[in-house]
């Protein structure tokens, strides 16, 4: 799915007259993937020199490059400021990353509790990409 496409399939959802969030279609996931640490070596915003010469991880490009394949949206969601975006941009389009967006200025630190109106699945990056498997696990949820 090209970059217009999802661009088309966000914007301008009518429900009842009204403008509301748009919902993706089933079977389509929105990945929003952090860069430092996670698709390459973890470099500070305090040394952007590195960002240009870095590598990628192998696994990481395959990975995200076949969910880009198969439909999904593909969004970088980095601690990166925009000072560093021209960089970023760069060294993706080098090393052949396929992706749809990229949101700078994530909120730096970690330990990070995510609350929204929408369904959020958060999968911690531990050294290797691979197809996600589903597995049970304890979470906090909202008292109903």
């Amino acid at each position: 799915m090209k970059k217009e496409e999802v661009e088309k399939m966000l914007h301008d959802k009518v429900e009842k007259g009204e403008l509301v969030s748009p919902i993706l279609p089933e079977g389509i996931k929105n990945y929003l993937i952090d860069i430092d640490g996670t698709i390459t070596e973890d470099i500070p915003n305090e040394e952007p020199e590195r960002m240009a010469t870095c590598k990628p991880f192998p696994d990481a490009l395959k990975t995200l490059n076949k969910w880009y394949d198969e439909g999904h949206i593909i969004c970088f969601f980095t601690s990166r400021t925009e000072a560093h975006r021209e960089v970023t941009e760069t060294w993706l389009n080098k090393h052949g990353f396929k992706y749809h967006s990229m949101l700078m200025g994530k909120p730096r630190g970690g330990n990070y509790h995510w609350v929204d109106n929408h369904l959020v699945k958060a999968t911690r990056y531990k050294g290797k990409f691979t197809d996600l498997v589903e597995k049970e696990v304890t979470i906090e949820v909202f008292e109903d």
